[in-house]
């Protein structure tokens, strides 16, 4: 009745999809007030259209995809059209076969790619009622489908009581009661006979046209209460006055009938098979489901339907403890063990009336299995239960840890908190202490606390000493890793005081893992300098090189994303050979490993690696795929490469902006490396636009703590700064400490940074020897940036030295690749002094699609590269039938008609080509 406006928006829905337009749409509104009527108005309506639906339900929470599984169950015939490793990810989602884990948001597109093929043969509605009840991980895959169906002929519906965190951001449907005229209307056509209109305005009034209520609310009342209202109660919450109108009438029915309405109330599948087969074992008839049904409280058919998921509630939450064991006993029997064994230990659970140590062990090994399928939320729900009903103490708190540790992969931190208080309550062995103060501070590093975190890491450490060494040595390094972090914001004593108890910690095993190399190797170089603990870091970085990287501590340490993983560590050792191995390596590891927060991170590290090459379309690629990839996962964007890409790029405005924001939210973190890395960036930015002044401002300060991967850079720039600023003492302060690394690291572009920077300093032949050393040294790295900048500055020493054929020789190389990398303020730099020399040269820009958006900029480089349609969707987080979209726009802008005149129009860029 009425819902005039509510149809309209449902109906051009509706037309979208048929017209080939991804919709998705969120209809939202109190319990009862229709929102179900339209979810089955859409698909009444969805003639041509294929309708897929799914329920939430409140008792299947905690089984992780439940709700995706009832969607996607009638399309897994199409399951092997999918890529590889989106097939397997869903399979093992569904427990369908075995496998590692699969990251949630692998399994979103491997969801949104179903849906795709699904939708090529006859567009597709997928309706989701009662959303508010999805478990989690469901929750979280069609939310992440519903924001990328684009060009998908593909709707999504959900209904919702609330707007949940994962719906935020999607179109809203707010479902209000019925207008007066209509509510009154609904209230007459159930009423049996007179209404008082005193009665009937105040039951009109009270229920806000909430038409659920209005249906419900007058039944089971006196006739005196209808005519003139004596006895009818005050006003109370809504869904609370509608549950009790339906418990009203459920306690009217006979025993066996409340009886059997209590055992499918118990039972979130709705399977008859089950119910019928539970309730044999209670003793209750099949003429018991009649009343019931004539009620219409609920269906017994090809599945067990409740009217409303209140009356479940009502028929559940009033009965007896004892009553609610009885049925859940008997769901446990008539459940098949071998097909079943979750849902079966589930029902153990609540059947059971005290601690029970054979369902806790069922309970646990149910999480085992939800963890292997990728639900932590689901295994943390069973390690909670099991734990509550473990018989002895230290086994309770081993299970309770164990669910804290699952609720913190599961992405509830103040739930995993909250368990840890319980733990702390019972009696804990030396391990289970250290354990704890080890969850609690990863927990801190997880909520961006860097500090907190290297506080109690610390702490958790020196617990273990005598306990476990390896677990030690571990948290030792976490510990560390987080001071890192923290630099000069780190409480206590600094980083020094993390390196100096690192140095205390138990000897390494023999020999010793990479981890064991980086956690040694790092303490001595803050404790004793670098040059004692680069030799042991090399030796880090070689193990790391072979196959450790790839072993289950390497894929630990690289997930962990701290200062102390390989990749920054290479920088800090002037080997560039490791850093684009190493950087390369992780890429691959994370994305053939679908570990998406890891592969942002990974991205951005061999994004920093282009930057130093000179491939700026490359690193900006990576940047925009660790963008997407931060999105989807709804994690902050990472801070580190793109201002350094903006300020090599001489973008002023877009890099201070980038600088601005990345040092806030540092400073909020705590995070004094990040403040002294936008620091540096700062110099880099000046340095090429020619201020030098400025940039020595900027790196003087990022020179003021020895940050790890950092502190050399910025002395860089301090040289160079210093040098063209009239303050050459302050230069020479910074080249001694540069040297005391370069030396050390004896690379080419160690040992080719140090000439370059000597030669700043020096005249005569003394300087023209280090610059041309500079040169060939630079030459036979990776680090194109700091090559050009040699050229650079010899240019600009020749033409201060009055030779100026040999000057324009020098700076028109460091033009041209200055020019073709996207390097305009050095670029500038160049022209500037080759006009000084009296030659022109034009200004020139990298080479862009100009009209093209940043993503549009993105898949064409990918196409050009040659990665098919499903692999380009599969980097960017979209379906197959969405890049053909964005790619049929490209060619209309550039004038082209097929992929193979992409290069044409887009150079290519050998290091953007995965490997296959």
């Amino acid at each position: 009745m009425g819902r005039r406006s509510e149809r309209g928006v449902l109906d051009r829905l509706i037309d979208a999809v048929r017209a080939g337009e991804g919709q998705a749409l969120v209809v939202r509104g109190e319990p009862g007030v229709g929102k179900t009527a339209l979810l089955d108005y859409v698909a009444g309506q969805a003639s041509g259209l294929r309708v897929a639906r799914a329920v939430g339900v409140q008792s299947e929470m905690e089984l992780a995809f439940a709700g995706l599984h009832q969607l996607c169950a009638p399309m897994l015939d199409r399951l092997e059209r999918l890529p590889g490793p989106q097939r397997d990810a869903l399979r093992t989602a569904f427990g369908v076969s075995a496998g590692p884990a699969p990251d949630r948001f692998l399994v979103g597109l491997a969801v949104l790619s179903l849906l795709s093929e699904v939708a090529g043969e006859q567009p597709l509605v997928c309706l989701v009622d009662d959303q508010q009840w999805l478990d989690r991980a469901s929750a979280q895959v069609l939310a992440f489908v519903a924001r990328r169906l684009a060009a998908e002929p593909v709707g999504v519906v959900f209904a919702a009581r609330i707007r949940g965190e994962e719906l935020a951001g999607l179109p809203e449907l707010v479902v209000g009661g019925l207008g007066e005229g209509d509510a009154r209307a609904l209230l007459e056509s159930v009423l049996t006979g007179p209404l008082d209109a005193r009665v009937r305005d105040r039951i009109v009034a009270e229920t806000r046209g909430n038409p659920l209520a209005l249906l419900e609310l007058p039944r089971g009342r006196t006739p005196a209460e209808l005519a003139g209202g004596f006895g009818f109660p005050g006003v109370v919450s809504l869904p609370g006055s509608i549950e009790e109108a339906f418990r009203r009438r459920v306690e009217a029915l006979p025993a066996p009938s409340r009886r059997l309405l209590l055992l499918a109330a118990a039972d979130p599948t709705g399977d008859p098979g089950l119910v019928w087969r539970a309730a044999g074992r209670l003793g209750i008839r099949a003429e018991a489901a009649t009343p019931a049904a004539e009620a219409g409280l609920v269906e017994f058919g090809t599945w067990v339907r409740f009217r409303h998921p209140l009356v479940r509630s009502a028929a559940y939450h009033p009965a007896s403890l004892q009553d609610r064991q009885d049925v859940h006993r008997a769901l446990a029997e008539a459940t098949d063990l071998q097909a079943d064994p979750d849902r079966r230990a589930w029902h153990r659970a609540h059947a059971a009336p005290g601690p029970d140590e054979q369902v806790a062990g069922e309970l646990e090994r149910s999480a085992g299995r939800a963890q292997a399928r990728g639900g932590m939320a689901a295994a943390a729900a069973f390690l909670e239960r099991a734990a509550m009903l473990t018989p002895g103490p230290g086994r309770r708190a081993q299970r309770l840890l164990a669910a804290a540790r699952s609720k913190r992969d599961a992405g509830a931190l103040d739930a995993a908190l909250g368990l840890l208080v319980a733990v702390e309550a019972g009696q804990l062995d030396p391990l289970q202490t250290a354990e704890l103060e080890r969850l609690r501070g990863q927990i801190a590093l997880d909520q961006l606390h860097r500090s907190d975190a290297a506080r109690l890491l610390l702490k958790a450490a020196r617990q273990f000493e005598p306990i476990d060494a390896r677990l030690a040595r571990e948290t030792y390094l976490e510990a560390l890793s987080a001071a890192l972090y923290a630099g000069r914001l780190a409480s206590g004593g600094g980083v020094l005081e993390f390196a100096q108890a690192a140095r205390a910690a138990p000897r390494a095993p023999q020999p010793p893992r990479a981890p064991d190399l980086l956690l040694d190797g790092l303490a001595v170089l803050i404790t004793e300098g670098y040059a004692a603990g680069a030799p042991m870091l090399k030796q880090a970085l070689s193990a790391f090189r072979g196959d450790e990287l790839a072993s289950e501590e390497g894929i630990h340490w690289l997930w962990f994303g701290c200062a102390v993983t390989p990749e920054p560590v290479a920088p800090e050792l002037w080997d560039d050979e490791a850093w684009h191995e190493l950087a390369t390596q992780a890429v691959r590891l994370a994305r053939s490993a679908g570990a998406l927060f890891v592969l942002a991170v990974a991205l951005s590290y061999r994004a920093v690696v282009h930057v130093h090459a000179g491939e700026f379309a490359a690193a900006s690629a990576l940047i925009e795929e660790a963008n997407a990839i931060s999105t989807a996962t709804g994690n902050p964007r990472l801070r580190f490469a793109p201002p350094l890409l903006a300020a090599w790029r001489g973008q002023e405005a877009e890099a201070l902006e980038l600088i601005e924001a990345s040092c806030q939210d540092a400073a909020a973190r705590g995070e004094g490396r990040a403040i002294r890395f936008g620091e540096y960036v700062t110099a880099v930015l000046y340095n090429g636009l020619g201020r030098y002044e400025t940039a020595l401002a900027a790196a003087q300060r990022a020179c003021t703590d020895e940050d790890v991967g950092v502190f050399a850079w910025a002395l860089i720039e301090l040289v160079e700064a210093g040098a063209r600023s009239a303050t050459p003492e302050v230069a020479a302060g910074a080249l001694r400490r540069l040297k005391e690394r370069t030396s050390v690291a004896g690379t080419d572009w160690a040992l080719g940074i140090q000439a370059r920077s000597c030669a700043l300093l020096s005249d005569g032949q003394a300087a023209e020897a280090l610059y041309r050393e500079a040169i060939e040294r630079l030459a036979r790295s990776r680090i194109a940036v700091h090559l050009a900048r040699a050229h650079l500055l010899y240019g600009e020493w020749l033409r201060r030295e009055k030779r100026r054929l040999e000057a324009r020789e020098q700076l028109r190389t460091a033009h041209e690749m200055f020019s073709h990398i996207g390097a305009a303020a050095f670029a500038e730099r160049a022209r500037r002094e080759l006009l000084a020399t009296g030659e022109t040269a034009r200004k020139r820009t990298a080479g862009t699609s100009g009209e093209l958006t940043a993503q549009e900029a993105q898949i064409v480089r990918l196409a050009r590269d040659g990665l098919s349609n499903p692999e380009i969707g599969a980097r960017l987080f979209i379906s197959p039938r969405t890049v053909q979209y964005h790619l049929r726009k490209v060619f209309i802008k550039l004038a082209i008609s097929s992929r193979s005149q992409l290069d044409r129009v887009l150079p290519a860029d050998p290091d953007l080509v995965p490997p296959r």
